[in-house]
């Protein structure tokens, strides 16, 4: 069976433009990348839990902050290239990017050294205008960047 990962999609209105809030994958691998090193916040969950659960603890656990409230416009499914199933939802909030405190993780840095290290999951996030969130996300991603688009275009935003 495939992994499965949830996230939430976080958009503001900037102007006439929206923006969503993407995060910069934390870690060495990630470093000195930046096209296509940005992610939507989410993570793995287990067959025990809801889609959208999952979504909001994902959220929490990679920012440190609450999930935004407010109603959750699901944007669907999407199988990235690696064969992991993502789904998404977006929501309409704002939050300051330097109130973010993520979450960790430990791996052996460097390779085959036997050090474990912590690194947090994300770097850094930020608001981004839909044009350029998609230069910076994971390619597999960016079909919920086109997803939140056309739902705004319906609403007549």
């Amino acid at each position: 069976m495939a992994k499965r990962s949830a996230g939430l999609l976080i958009f503001r209105a900037a102007g006439p433009d929206v923006e969503v809030l993407i995060a910069h994958m934390g870690g060495p691998f990630w470093a000195s990348r930046d096209a296509g090193a940005w992610s939507i916040p989410k993570g793995e969950y287990g067959s025990e839990e809801e889609a959208e659960t999952a979504a909001h603890r994902e959220f929490e656990e990679e920012l440190g902050l609450p999930a935004p409230t407010g109603e959750r416009l699901p944007l669907g499914e999407s199988r990235q290239p690696g064969g992991k199933l993502v789904t998404v939802w977006a929501v309409e909030g704002d939050l300051d990017p330097e109130l973010v405190t993520p979450g960790t993780f430990s791996m052996e840095w460097p390779p085959r050294s036997g050090v474990l290290r912590e690194f947090p999951e994300i770097d850094r996030v930020g608001w981004f205008s839909l044009k350029r969130a998609a230069e910076l996300l994971l390619p597999g991603q960016r079909i919920f960047l086109d997803r939140l688009a056309h739902h705004i275009r319906q609403e007549g935003r």
